[in-house]
């Protein structure tokens, strides 16, 4: 389990449930995959500029990298910038699960009226944890009434009638929307002037880079055969699930897990001790490959002791079949 192994405090995130080797012949390290595999199973943070919808962009990267397949993990209006993870072809099947992510903004509000700083302050206060909002006319879903959650709002600069902010939100709050809401609590009226996407999930600024910087490398690649740059930009899937609680399985297991078998106590060498049972978890090969997500049916300790049964329910295979040999009857 070299990517993880590699990482210092190993011993206090992990139980160990068997040491076993790896087979060298089968399976490869993310980081050591042929250029060709490390594109189709990686993924590229785009600092989007102003202008472009999402999905052109969406569309650019693929063109750039002639692939088939590229996804997005959360929209960015036309007019707004910032950090845009883009799956590419196998990592793609991420897309739906890191939709959901916390997102962060830095964003530009216009007051309409002259205000007290302090005016300011507390109405925005206001506006941290549960709120209620119905998206905008422009949105492309339904207007009904939405309950989100706003984490924290950090005011950065006042400077006359325009306030900078930092706002961490759950996925799906629509901060033009905030920005009207916060203008009609105070009573003047406020709009969004500019926002910035900062973060979404553990994507940021300091990964993103831009549409140029990857067609620059791309063309490095092909043309020169350097490989640096575009290993630099583009990301290994796995990464994208660094968050989420993982379990190490045997070379044995991954197979009948790729053509959609539970993962049970027998397969397991690893569990990540903040595994909890009912939420979700990766399953990881021996080499740090990304093989499955799934529910885990137990804690970690559980995990731990158990001799027998299924302890990860499966909802998403990850891992193409064939990668690791079989070692299960029909």
């Amino acid at each position: 389990m070299q990517i993880i192994k590699e990482q210092k405090d190993f011993e206090d995130r992990f139980y160990v449930k068997e040491e076993v080797e790896t087979d060298e012949r089968y399976g490869c390290s993310p980081f050591r995959r042929p250029m060709e595999d490390y594109i189709r199973k990686g993924f590229v943070c785009i600092d989007k500029p102003m202008g472009p919808s999402s999905h052109e962009v969406v569309v650019w990267v693929r063109r750039i990298l002639e692939v088939e397949k590229t996804g997005h993990t959360g929209t960015l209006d036309p007019r707004v910038t910032g950090v845009l993870p883009i799956m590419i072809e196998q990592a793609t099947k991420l897309v739906q699960i890191l939709q959901g992510s916390e997102k962060e903004y830095v964003c530009l509000m216009r007051l309409h009226g002259d205000v007290k700083r302090e005016d300011v302050e507390k109405v925005m206060k206001m506006f941290e944890g549960k709120i209620y909002q119905r998206p905008p006319l422009k949105s492309a879903v339904k207007k009904r009434l939405r309950i989100r959650e706003v984490k924290k709002i950090e005011i950065l600069e006042i400077d006359g009638r325009d306030v900078l902010f930092k706002v961490t939100t759950e996925a799906g709050t629509y901060i033009r929307k905030l920005c009207t809401d916060i203008g009609e609590v105070i009573g003047c009226g406020a709009h969004m002037q500019e926002l910035r996407r900062t973060r979404t999930g553990i994507f940021t600024e300091e990964m993103s880079y831009t549409l140029q910087d990857l067609l620059d490398a791309y063309v490095f690649w092909k043309e020169e055969g350097e490989e640096r740059y575009l290993r630099r930009i583009i990301k290994p899937m796995e990464l994208a699930v660094a968050d989420i609680p993982k379990v190490v399985v045997k070379d044995t297991a991954v197979d009948a897990i790729c053509h959609g078998a539970d993962l049970t106590a027998r397969g397991v060498c690893y569990i990540e001790k903040n595994v909890k049972k009912g939420r979700r978890v990766a399953i990881f090969t021996l080499k740090g490959e990304l093989v499955a997500l799934g529910v885990a049916t137990m804690d970690a300790e559980e995990m731990l002791r158990a001799k027998k049964g299924v302890v990860v329910d499966v909802t998403r295979v990850i891992m193409e079949r064939g990668v690791y040999p079989r070692a299960w009857k029909k």
